[in-house]
């Protein structure tokens, strides 16, 4: 549709984009991954690399053991907890075997027991360093002696008690701190290596995430297993909300996320997008402000590559000067470019060996021209490069329905010209026959720099890379899969620069 705007402008070509479909067993095809697990299975159930069961370990405290015990017997057996008339929104868990074709066994091939008590002491420690660091310590102590057991393990349960939740992150305060209390100067002149006569630590701390999550999933790369980080309080199966606990989503719905990720990570494939192109890869560039070459400029970028059967593979570029803070932009030299696009299809080709015929860049940031030789150099000119802009507009236009009693609808689509485009990937979802959202819909504003496409079949791209997300078992995200990772995979890489055991498949990073 058209419409005249009050400045006099046009309002042109509003559309609703179809939900991009799913494929499964059997190559059915539907547009909700819960309705096509449990109607078919899992895409790869009939592939040769098919997990027959996960096999898993599990570390934690007694009570994180016994809640994920408990947990593991109950996400074999189907459930059907929420309300009646919320079906759509949470539907029914039919079961962990039902879902994927696959044995889930309610005890793991290994249990790791931590002390509680040496838990809560390490992570009240006055200096956030050494908090997190040692509390990783306590958690990394369960991978030791992973590779002399029979069993291979794919993928290593980790509960968290919610106290570390709280104590363990960037911006975590202890109430009643415990150990050395270390000034902010002490701290910046530990990081720059300065030695102490008479204080004992590891210099290794300060070279690290002062966040418990990014740490853990750092230094776990080392052992070649991917992790799934769980709260105690997300396995809990009552599903009251009382009065100062934390507020839960149904059982039906916690079942669902938990069991697609540990599938995922335990080395399946859960479903692939129906509407992905052969042939063609999407890359996400991650960027992350870094004081390891010191400086206000500096940065790392990375990249992540995501294929038409939804594989990610992830490559840390180089560090340097990439982050202008006059427009608080992240710009590339066109080596550097080259560098990072070159290392991820070589990272690829090693992997998959597969013929690619078009490559499209996200970034949040502007792609200079300069900055966009650089990639397309790395391409070697047999392959299609198109630069784009892909970023949530939270100060930009609004659209709303005549009635303005829904949100517009997901997937809905204002071509404002030729170039851009605002796409929403959250709103009414009819599937759901409701919105699972807080807030007004925010659009991504997607704009074409360089390259030739067409931006009603980029919008599409992006609308079906929401649904690669398989930490969650929904209808879609609001972002694509290589906007809505960059900060995860930035965070993880950048934060912990001395890590040097890095694996190149996404599985390690969500």
């Amino acid at each position: 549709m058209s419409k005249q705007m009050n400045d006099g402008s046009i309002l042109s070509k509003v559309r609703i984009l179809h939900e991009p479909a799913l494929e499964f067993r059997y190559g059915q095809q539907v547009t909700d991954p819960r309705d096509g697990l449990s109607l078919f299975g899992p895409y790869d159930a009939d592939a040769p690399g098919h997990p027959g069961a996960i096999s898993y370990g599990v570390v934690g405290t007694k009570q994180g053991i016994e809640l994920f015990s408990e947990w593991s017997s109950a996400m074999i057996s189907a459930w059907t907890e929420a309300p009646k008339d919320r079906h759509r929104l949470w539907p029914p868990y039919p079961g962990f075997q039902a879902a994927f074709a696959t044995d889930w066994r309610s005890e793991p091939v290994r249990k790791h027991q931590l002390d509680s008590q040496a838990l809560k002491d390490v992570a009240n420690r006055h200096d956030p360093h050494e908090r997190v660091y040692l509390t990783v310590n306590q958690y990394l102590s369960a991978f030791q002696d992973l590779q002399k057991l029979d069993e291979h393990i794919s993928v290593m349960v980790c509960i968290v008690p919610d106290e570390i939740y709280q104590t363990c992150r960037i911006k975590s305060r202890v109430i009643q701190p415990t150990g050395e209390k270390v000034s902010k100067g002490k701290r910046e002149s530990r990081k720059r290596g300065q030695l102490e006569i008479f204080s004992q630590y590891d210099p290794k701390q300060y070279e690290l995430s002062t966040d418990f999550r990014r740490q853990l999933k750092a230094r776990t790369m080392a052992y070649n297993v991917p992790i799934q980080i769980i709260r105690e309080s997300t396995l809990r199966l009552n599903d009251e909300n009382q009065f100062g606990l934390r507020p839960l989503t149904p059982l039906s719905n916690r079942m669902w996320n938990l069991s697609s990720a540990l599938y995922y990570k335990g080395g399946g494939k859960p479903w692939k997008l129906a509407t992905a192109r052969e042939g063609v890869c999407y890359v996400g560039l991650a960027f992350r402000r870094t004081d390891a070459n010191g400086g206000a400029k500096s940065a790392a970028c990375a990249a992540q590559m995501f294929l038409d059967d939804g594989d990610g593979v992830v490559f840390l570029g180089n560090y340097g000067p990439w982050y202008s803070p006059k427009d608080h932009q992240f710009r590339l030299t066109a080596q550097a470019a080259h560098d990072l696009l070159k290392g991820a299809l070589e990272t690829y080709e090693q992997l998959h060996g597969k013929t690619l015929t078009e490559v499209f860049l996200h970034s949040r940031s502007d792609i200079s021209t300069e900055e966009f030789e650089g990639y397309r150099s790395a391409a070697s000119g047999r392959l299609n490069v198109v630069g784009i802009r892909v970023r949530p507009c939270y100060t930009g236009p609004r659209l709303y329905r005549p009635d303005k009693k829904w949100p517009v609808i997901r997937g809905t689509l204002w071509q404002h010209s030729p170039t851009r485009g605002y796409l929403f990937g959250s709103g009414f979802k009819p599937r759901l026959g409701t919105y699972d959202g807080w807030e007004t819909p925010v659009p991504l504003q997607i704009d074409i720099q360089h390259g030739d496409a067409d931006i009603v079949n980029v919008a599409c791209d992006i609308l079906g890379l929401t649904k690669l997300n398989y930490n969650t078992c929904n209808a879609g995200d609001t972002q694509p899969v290589t906007v809505g990772f960059s900060d995860a995979v930035g965070e993880i890489l950048v934060s912990n620069p001395t890590i040097t055991d890095r694996r190149p498949t996404f599985r390690f990073y969500i």
